[in-house]
């Protein structure tokens, strides 16, 4: 078989694909950034050298801006949404209950009963808030029963996933190969087409999670509650003698090695001095700051004053208290506003209460080292342990930027939950039977959770992702040009080439292997929408049906389970539970070559290639 090389554009194309999945596997660089690179790049490239098809047609600049109107990506959005109002609403509330209740009982059969219970869930529901739900539960069990979590998060986590690619609405991956795959003229995909391959796959996946997987993973402890001192807030003051009386502030900051944290300086009853640089101190001066106890009376001694814990002086026989301050764990959610947003700059103190004693993410030595921790910037998953009160913990349950890891199960619950919940069955049901569409429906849904103030339009809105909505644009607007330039031809030309007389069932799973490969290193989203039409082209070229080929890239993108940056929660989960990137590839790979195996035969034998 004689291969051509494709035209100049259509070898551009190919060129700012790999070099986009270059981009897109950076961890350094934001998804959303990268995306936009993408977008500018195609849209300068092509408008100044115009491309005309062999139909004439010239290919526009403006037309790779069409995804933003794009139906899979307005579905989308619309569901983060509904979403994100069955958490805020409580909805999800009895369903946590109840698991934590069984949990006290049987654990190895509330095991099962967790993971069946999250797939169903992340059939319909983006998988997100469900795992934001069931984490603090499942640690709770883990810390009541004296456990390690390790063993049961992670398999939690993956099953999550494998569910949301049971329906169409399952995940953000599923809606935007059946909306491209609709766009290329193969038939509509509806809600349930595909989940007899999914549920047999589900079964298998569900047994390895339930008996095997737990026995592979080492246990790993919470992250780092024992690894921290506590902080505590006291005055130190001055008195004539004091080595510090006289000096600027910023000598005294000197003078204690540049670690002395001045939060005010009293001077005088009701009267502070702003805690500048310059400013001289003068005997009688409070300053107030916070530190270890260690740290403190160090600072006492440098500067020559007396350590006071409100008007009592601290001694051994006055020591410093907490009051009512608590260490916990809280986890920057993927809504969280919090995202992209330096430490520094985060005002954890003043907006949330929030003392930062340490941070723990995967690889965060090797940036810190570097950049030091005020500016590391906050990602989806980060674990902060912290330091507040009781009341600040609570009120942080309430909103959407952090999840609290205390192990509670005071889930959120509101009178509007019945409400909410009914919004989102109806918005299913009107799908599945057909009466219109997702993409309506589902923004239709929206606006009654608003209507019905089970949500605000703040909270819907940071219910919403730009790096979701850019990585969704730029994706679609590279499967535009692979299709458009004639891309996607040439990549499958190529393929048929190297698998010249294999079996058409050895080319669906080199597919759906080739689709798995790459959503473990890239976004599954540009995974499945460069794959798509590429995989309508082989299909075309081999005279086959369209439909195993589509679904071999939908479930090769939803295979992301053998590294932790594959999928947003595998992040959220590694954190949380004090994974190593090891432990997924112990757990997640064999779990990806077994259900490639079983959705392989599936398709073949559905299909009859």
């Amino acid at each position: 078989m004689s291969l051509m090389l494709p035209n100049y554009h259509a070898l551009a194309v190919l060129l700012l694909v790999v070099f986009a999945l270059i981009l897109f596997s950076r961890d350094r660089i934001p998804l959303e950034t990268s995306s936009l690179v993408v977008l500018a790049l195609l849209t300068v490239g092509f408008y100044l050298f115009p491309y005309t098809g062999p139909d004439g047609r010239t290919l526009s600049p403006t037309d790779f801006y069409l995804g933003f109107g794009h139906q899979a990506l307005v579905a989308v959005c619309a569901l983060m949404i509904l979403g994100h109002g069955l958490i805020r609403s409580g909805a999800l509330e009895p369903v946590g209950r109840v698991l934590a209740v069984f949990w006290k009982r049987s654990p190895a059969l509330s095991m099962l009963a967790t993971l069946l219970i999250c797939a169903v869930l992340s059939a319909f529901i983006n998988n997100t808030p469900i795992v934001v739900m069931l984490l603090p539960i499942l640690i709770g069990v883990a810390l009541r029963t004296g456990h390690s979590p390790s063993g049961i998060l992670l398999p939690v986590g993956l099953i999550s996933i494998i569910g949301g690619m049971s329906t169409t609405i399952g995940t953000s991956t599923n809606l935007l190969v059946v909306g491209v795959s609709a766009d290329m003229g193969v038939a509509q995909f509806e809600m349930f087409d595909f989940i007899v391959p999914a549920a047999i796959a589900g079964t298998v996946a569900m047994l390895y999670l339930w008996l095997i997987a737990p026995r592979l993973l080492p246990a790993r402890q919470v992250p780092m509650q024992h690894t921290v001192k506590r902080l505590y807030t006291a005055q130190i003051r001055l008195n004539k003698s004091s080595e510090a009386t006289g000096k600027k502030l910023a000598d005294a900051i000197e003078r204690c090695n540049g670690e002395l944290k001045v939060e005010k300086i009293q001077r005088g009853p009701g009267v502070f001095v702003t805690p500048l640089p310059d400013v001289v101190l003068k005997s009688g001066d409070r300053i107030t700051t916070t530190n270890t106890q260690d740290n403190l009376r160090e600072f006492a001694h440098l500067l020559g004053g007396k350590l006071y814990s409100g008007d009592v002086e601290v001694d051994d026989a006055h020591p410093l208290e907490p009051d009512d301050q608590q260490i916990a764990e809280v986890a920057i959610t993927p809504t969280s506003k919090l995202l992209g947003v330096r430490i520094g700059q985060a005002r954890l103190l003043s907006r949330y209460g929030l003392r930062l004693l340490a941070l723990h993410r995967f690889n965060r030595e090797e940036q810190t080292r570097s950049t030091g921790l005020d500016n590391t910037v906050l990602r989806s998953g980060d674990v902060l342990l912290v330091q507040s009160s009781a009341r600040q913990l609570n009120a942080l349950k309430d909103g959407g930027d952090f999840l609290v890891l205390d192990g509670s199960v005071n889930l959120p619950k509101t009178s509007k939950a019945p409400l909410a919940m009914g919004i989102m069955a109806s918005v299913i049901v009107v799908a599945a039977l057909g009466i219109l569409p997702i993409a309506i429906s589902a923004v239709f849904g929206v606006l009654l959770l608003l209507l019905t103030r089970c949500l605000t339009w703040n909270e819907a809105m940071s219910a919403l992702s730009i790096q979701v909505v850019m990585i969704i644009v730029a994706s679609l607007a590279m499967g535009m040009a692979l299709m458009r330039t004639g891309g996607a031809d040439w990549i499958a030309q190529v393929f048929l080439t190297i698998s010249f007389g294999v079996p058409s069932f050895v080319i669906l799973g080199a597919l759906m292997l080739a689709m798995a490969a790459l959503t473990n290193v890239v976004s599954n989203n540009a995974a499945a929408v460069i794959g798509t039409p590429i995989a309508i082209s082989l299909a075309q070229q081999l005279m086959l049906p369209a439909e195993p080929f589509v679904l071999a890239v939908l479930f090769g993108a939803n295979l992301s389970f053998a590294t932790p940056m594959a999928y947003q929660t595998n992040l959220l989960v590694m954190n949380a539970g004090g994974y190593k990137f090891n432990d997924f590839v112990r757990v997640g790979l064999p779990l990806m070559l077994l259900l490639w195996v079983v959705l392989t035969a599936t398709l073949s034998y559905a299909y009859q290639i």
